[in-house]
């Protein structure tokens, strides 16, 4: 009996790390992934970590690999799982939903059974937020189940809110988007217009609804089951919003989940180092602080008009610039629009390491879509911000970047949705010049980067949180294993 009791007691924990398969969802679910390994667990066992996304998104990631192999990195393993039809596209119709969501529980409960098959059990299961059929594996498994929340913990506050009595009175005003609600834990009333655009939605966009719908779920099985929440964010950020929170969740706040430039990225698109050698060696050439660098994430395409406007403004602002642009970025594109201009004073890439470009000194601000892991990015490193925000959490995001923390500015669309020249060149000047606003801008962003690597040091209050997160892990596996072998002993 004692000898089962210290095997037990010594054993590996496992975490599945379950990540929806775009790239501001897989980078911060690897980062997380790595962490959890390289905590020191007083000598109670390893941590043992495996990150699953689908296998379209999985056949991109490792390109090399034959068909849809697990792997490793010497860290931790990958493995992918099945939507039933593996080809990167967004389900069609509420059917489609359904099928995808059976096809994927199926494949995500075969690789657990699997794992444990091979001793290596899973013993928490972690989710980046909106993935049901996570949900639904946990609770067939009886594994624990932590979410974890990729966006501001401000995102968080106000889903919860909406979810939670304030949904009629936002709804009543979406059409307006200047209108102000209050809702608890926010330093002051939130617009309309920077509300999670799936919240305020006025098209009838059949995504839009989806998204909700899966918002609705993931609260109520919040609520239902309680599950450990790791908020990307940290203390000194989101205070107001993460005091609130704490009332209603059990939440640990772990972020920022970053990495380093140490670390090697995944990149979901083609990206080499003959590259990646192109770019820096250019920004190299620039001056301190010069460089305007322009990327609006993975997701979004861009009009031929709104890339023609975009360059023009690039092109007004007199400064060097690096613009991000996939080939396949533009929606309208027929094949015969060029981006490249070898007589500007810029430089236009398919891709780039954006944390590798936004640490490099020669960058002065960064025109960004401020998705979540870029804004932290951004902050990280202490550059200021132009925000262009599209969908989903951005609004809200790009307010807190130009009301709350103050590293940035908003860039108006006009009434047709276009980022126009004369506007983006205006914002650049804003936080690039020598003016006073400028300069309050760029003290912001290197008070606001020191704060940043603080909360991610060895010892800060990010990693006190996450070990604090998988002790618990931990104790409920002990009671766990404790139950199963009390209940087990023959007399």
């Amino acid at each position: 009996m004692a000898d089962d009791e210290g095997r037990h007691q010594h054993k590996s924990h496992h975490f599945l790390v379950v990540a929806y398969g775009v790239q501001g969802h897989i980078n911060p679910a690897r980062v997380l992934a790595h962490r959890l390994t390289q905590l020191g667990v007083d000598g109670s066992g390893s941590v043992l970590a495996t990150l699953s996304v689908q296998v379209a998104a999985h056949r991109r990631m490792f390109p090399s690999l034959d068909g849809d192999m697990e792997t490793t990195d010497g860290v931790i393993s990958y493995a992918p799982h099945s939507d039933g039809l593996d080809d990167s596209s967004m389900p069609k119709d509420a059917e489609d939903w359904v099928r995808r969501r059976r096809a994927s529980s199926k494949s995500l409960s075969t690789i657990v059974a699997g794992l444990a098959d091979r001793g290596r059990p899973v013993t928490c299961i972690i989710c980046t937020m909106v993935l049901q059929h996570v949900l639904d594996v946990a609770r067939e498994h009886s594994i624990p189940l932590a979410i974890y929340w990729i966006q501001p913990a401000t995102v968080l506050a106000v889903g919860y809110h909406y979810f939670h009595g304030y949904d009629e009175v936002i709804a009543a005003h979406a059409v307006d988007t200047a209108c102000e609600v209050c809702l608890p834990g926010l330093n002051r009333p939130l617009r309309i217009g920077s509300f999670p655009s799936y919240l305020v939605d006025t098209s009838g966009s059949e995504m839009s609804k989806a998204i909700k719908d899966l918002f609705r779920e993931l609260f109520e099985y919040i609520d239902q089951w309680r599950p450990k929440v790791l908020v990307n964010t940290f203390n000194e950020l989101e205070e107001n919003a993460l005091i609130e929170m704490k009332q209603h969740l059990d939440m640990f706040v772990i972020g920022p989940m970053v990495g380093s430039s140490m670390e090697e990225r995944i990149h979901l698109f083609t990206h080499d180092d003959a590259e990646k050698k192109r770019y820096m060696e250019w920004l190299g050439a620039q001056q301190e602080k010069s460089v305007v660098y322009v990327s609006f994430g993975s997701m979004t395409k861009k009009t031929k008009k709104q890339m023609d406007e975009i360059i023009r403004g690039l092109q007004q602002c007199g400064r060097p610039y690096l613009l991000v642009m996939r080939k396949d970025g533009l929606e309208d594109d027929d094949g015969s629009h060029s981006l490249e201009n070898p007589h500007s004073q810029g430089m236009v890439v398919d891709w780039c390491n954006q944390l590798d470009v936004l640490s490099h000194p020669a960058v002065g601000c960064f025109v960004s879509h401020c998705g979540w892991n870029s804004t932290i990015e951004a902050m990280a490193s202490g550059v200021p911000v132009i925000g262009v925000p599209n969908m989903f959490d951005q609004p809200t995001n790009v307010y807190l970047v130009e009301e709350e923390w103050g590293v940035g500015v908003r860039a108006q669309r006009n009434i047709d949705g276009v980022l126009t020249a004369t506007e983006l060149a205006r914002c650049i000047g804003l936080v690039m010049d020598l003016g006073e606003k400028a300069m309050a801008i760029r003290e912001r962003a290197r008070a606001l980067k020191e704060l940043v690597q603080a909360a991610g040091n060895i010892g800060g209050s990010s990693e006190r949180d996450l070990i604090d997160f998988v002790e618990t892990i931990k104790a409920h596996d002990t009671i766990s294993v404790n139950k199963s072998m009390s209940g087990s002993v023959k007399t």
